[in-house]
């Protein structure tokens, strides 16, 4: 099977007008139908008898009804990759229209494999910031950093199944992945506290011992106590984080943001974004209900009880407002905890912070944030940072890597 470089170099000598061997036609085809079977409704558009009858002709025909973009995002999908596309704000113009879809999809999605390709694909001045930048920036992965009740730390980044650690009234483990509690016969009189932080660069995800699940985004922290007992279950959280509560009526789970705000619920699930440099705390409903205080506490003062697809919006400041938010994109809110950013109806800047986080840089803007473009659609996360930057570069976005400085020139 050909490698996607090799894959979009096949369809970038097609668009070219160049012959194809029947070989390249016939894996080129073979590739685009990977998930066909699996797949139906990516399968739709391909739905044309003429595909069968001559496979040049039918992509012909897809260009002249001037659906090659979504051509392009279908072999995307199909080839693992999400969408993405870039917008101007005047005047409007796609990405694939701009420099051709091939390099764009190489460039902001297809990761190392298509790299290669497209470095051949662009000029001097393109590709002049890779060869004076000083290492290669990997994305992010999985990885956290556990302190126990006794100040004794453990690193999980590479730890396989097993035991982490054994105390009173509890012991952690690996599992698949994830950190998992699980209570212990041992009679404990107080609660004993751990913390799990990622630095930047990180995500991690765990089960606290009464079933409910927690994802950390980069540079987040949660606490917990090892075993909840009494009349609440409390945690409290830094950065952002995603819960899936293990329902208990009798047993309400409370989640202090930041010290400056608490969500109350039974069982649900929902999305807490608590960076200091966003501006505002968000807790964002997905399922079931919960009540988010203005203060912590969460007895009184200012409060709003969510639905799903709303979002309690909590601004930073002396006097905090607390806002509810109507019609939140839901899919965008919660894009990291599936492995994607989403970059729809954000400005550039919010889009440079989520960089900073997930690839540990610094964004330096030399001449003030860019005001004319803005970035939209998702990409997957696991893109090095150099590839990325060749996007950027294409459209417009002069950019030089200095170490873990991304230095933002226009």
């Amino acid at each position: 099977m050909p490698t996607p470089s090799e894959i979009l170099g096949i369809l970038d000598r097609f668009l070219r007008g160049e012959s194809l061997s029947d070989s390249e036609r016939e894996e080129l085809k073979k590739w685009l139908f990977a998930q066909e079977i699996a797949d139906q409704e990516d399968a739709v558009v391909f739905s044309d008898p003429e595909w069968e009858k001559d496979f040049t002709g039918y992509l012909s025909l897809l260009r002249n009804r001037g659906k090659l973009e979504e051509e392009v995002q279908v072999f995307s999908r199909k080839a693992g990759f999400a969408e993405v596309g870039i917008k101007e704000q005047a005047p409007v113009r796609s990405i694939f229209r701009r420099w051709g879809w091939v390099a764009a999809f190489a460039a902001l999605v297809a990761g190392a494999a298509a790299y290669s390709f497209l470095q051949k694909n662009v000029s001097e001045s393109d590709s002049g910031w890779v060869k004076t930048a000083a290492m290669q920036v990997e994305p992010g992965k999985d990885g956290a950093i556990l302190t126990l009740a006794d100040g004794s730390t453990v690193v999980l980044d590479s730890l396989g199944n097993g035991l982490v650690a054994v105390q009173s009234g509890f012991q952690a483990s690996i599992r698949n992945g994830e950190l998992v509690y699980n209570a212990t016969q041992e009679f404990v009189t107080e609660p004993s506290y751990n913390t799990v932080h990622t630095p930047k660069g990180r995500q991690f995800s765990m089960v606290f011992a009464d079933g409910t699940r927690v994802w950390l985004n980069a540079a987040s922290s949660i606490r917990f106590p090892t075993v909840f007992f009494g009349r609440e279950r409390k945690v409290e959280v830094t950065g952002e984080a995603y819960f899936e509560i293990s329902p208990d009526a009798k047993l309400p789970f409370r989640v202090l943001v930041d010290g400056r705000a608490e969500v109350e619920v039974l069982g649900t699930t929902f999305n807490v974004n608590a960076y200091p440099n966003e501006g505002s705390i968000n807790t964002t409903l997905i399922d079931g209900s919960v009540r988010v205080f203005a203060a912590a506490g969460g007895t009184s003062g200012n409060s709003i009880i969510l639905r799903p697809g709303q979002q309690a919006q909590l601004s930073q400041g002396t006097q905090p407002e607390l806002k509810l938010i109507e019609g939140v994109d839901v899919d965008r809110t919660v894009a990291w905890r599936n492995g994607l950013f989403n970059f729809n109806n954000i400005d550039f800047a919010a889009a440079m912070r989520q960089l900073e986080r997930w690839y540990d840089i610094n964004v330096v803007y030399e001449n003030g944030i860019p005001k004319d473009i803005e970035l939209y659609g998702s990409m997957t996360r696991d893109v090095a940072l150099n590839d990325l930057l060749i996007g950027l570069q294409k459209i417009g976005v002069k950019c030089r890597l200095e170490g873990r400085d991304l230095i933002i020139l226009k």
